[in-house]
């Protein structure tokens, strides 16, 4: 079974046809960047060309990297602020002429790990973080998700904690590994004071780099390992969503 996923982010909107059978792409992704302001209509012409580059009738998961409840986008901290209240669903849907689910882009990932990836079969509280423009959580409790968390706005001395410790903080102030590592460090630690996860699982695009950073972690007791989908993991997640799954 096939349907289609797309993953709005700070950096890029990306999607494909995902096979749900097998949790992978069933083609190469296509990619846009995201324009700049994220506007709401701005965004949707990016959803539409690329849902029009595979010429997909059916219906079409989105994630949204922030709050969504109901349809409705209810933060906005890393696209424009005309997403808040907005009723994406409908604009979305509207824009692209086809049914749309909308969720938050971290929860998707998630439940798309804990379905095909580093997060299958576990129990316990697993917690997944995506290290990108910003930090998306997802937490799962025995693999039920509760949905929103939005840990990347934890404060952490004195700031939000993606504008330490996020990969744009780290791109923006040129650190070395080492140095965001233990950014990175300072934020987990703090994570897991508050919920004491068995697992970590780290996505984002940085996933793929994970043998530069995670080695470096210490003084965390969860376990800590990459996402096995990757940067994909948002799109098969959305590709779920819309199935009903």
């Amino acid at each position: 079974m096939e349907i289609f996923g797309v993953d709005i982010g700070g950096s890029g909107i990306k999607g494909a046809p995902v096979d749900l059978d097998r949790g992978e792409l069933a083609r190469e992704r296509h990619k846009v960047l995201t324009p700049h302001p994220a506007t709401p209509d701005s965004v949707a012409a990016g959803v539409a060309e690329v849902v029009d580059h595979f010429d997909w009738q059916g219906p079409v998961g989105i994630t949204f990297p922030g709050v969504v409840t109901g349809g409705i986008t209810r933060t906005a901290a890393n696209v424009d602020k005309g997403w808040i209240d907005t009723d994406a669903r409908a604009l979305l849907s509207d824009r692209i002429g086809r049914p749309v689910t909308i969720l938050n882009d971290a929860d998707a990932a998630g439940i798309a790990e804990m379905t095909f990836g580093a997060g299958r079969d576990r129990k316990g509280t697993v917690i997944m973080l995506t290290l990108g423009t910003g930090i998306g959580s997802a937490v799962f409790t025995d693999g039920h998700l509760v949905p929103n968390t939005e840990l990347g706005h934890l404060e952490l001395h004195g700031h939000d904690a993606e504008k330490r410790a996020s990969t744009k903080a780290k791109e923006d102030e040129d650190l070395s590994w080492q140095h965001w590592a233990h950014r990175v460090q300072k934020y987990l630690v703090h994570v897991e004071m508050l919920f004491s996860p068995e697992l970590f699982i780290i996505g984002g695009g940085v996933s793929r780099k994970a043998e530069k950073f995670l080695p470096l972690i210490e003084h965390v007791r969860a376990e800590m390992v990459p996402a096995v989908l990757q940067n994909n993991a948002g799109i098969v997640g959305a590709a779920m969503a819309a199935a009903g799954k």
